[in-house]
């Protein structure tokens, strides 16, 4: 195999590196949770920026949950990505989707309560947003949350992840003004393939990341 990070803290370690020459503050790192937060801690510190969180949550089929039928992003205007394929295919309407995203967003401003606990959102309008995964597959909720990001008025939005195949890399491009991945492998199963260690990141590591990050300038006042 070509590439294979040995875990989440060195894809984000080596991103860091590559970032280091081409953000310039202010930025602010805006990872999607649970496993772009370690990625994104590196990045972070490396930098000298805040970490946030763009919480995306996909929307599963009918009976067919982990077949997306797209994705949301929360906000004060919710985006919502549709896959337009798998709706047909699957004979989803939008009343099933609408309902769907609705629970969703339900989910996500729980888990944004345990994560964040009432702290401040770090500043976007501005700043040069950079938007960290583990890896992109399919792209549905990276394409939510970057779409969610720019309605926050950054000055640019950069997509930074370690792997993701070609072709969805290429439709991503749309959505950032830039784009940094270290690897583009042409045979792609699944994100995990391309690390030794591939476990998962608990609740608790979320919250031990964003208090490990350095502090947007509210918090330092």
């Amino acid at each position: 195999m070509a590439v294979r990070f040995r875990d989440r803290s060195e894809a984000g370690a080596l991103l860091a590196a590559r970032l280091r020459e081409r953000v310039r503050p202010p930025a602010v790192v805006l990872a999607l949770p649970r496993g772009g937060v370690p990625v994104g801690l590196e990045i972070a510190k490396a930098l000298g920026c805040p970490l946030d969180l763009v919480m995306v949550r996909k929307v599963g089929a009918p009976d067919q949950p982990e077949l997306a039928l797209g994705a949301v992003a929360n906000g004060e205007q919710p985006e919502r990505v549709v896959n337009a394929e798998v709706m047909r295919l699957t004979g989803a309407g939008e009343d099933y989707f609408a309902q769907a995203s609705a629970r969703e967003l339900e989910e996500i401003g729980r888990r944004r309560e345990r994560y964040l606990a009432g702290r401040r959102p770090a500043p976007v309008q501005g700043r040069t947003a950079i938007v960290v995964d583990d890896g992109v597959a399919t792209g549905a909720s990276m394409r939510a949350a970057l779409r969610a990001v720019r309605r926050k008025r950054p000055e640019r939005v950069v997509l930074a992840v370690p792997v993701a195949p070609p072709d969805t890399l290429a439709r991503l491009r749309e959505e950032a003004d830039e784009v940094v991945c270290l690897a583009t492998p042409s045979w792609f199963s699944a994100v995990g393939q391309f690390y030794e260690d591939f476990s998962q990141t608990s609740d608790e590591d979320v919250v031990a990341a964003l208090r490990a990050a350095p502090p947007s300038e509210e918090e330092s006042e």
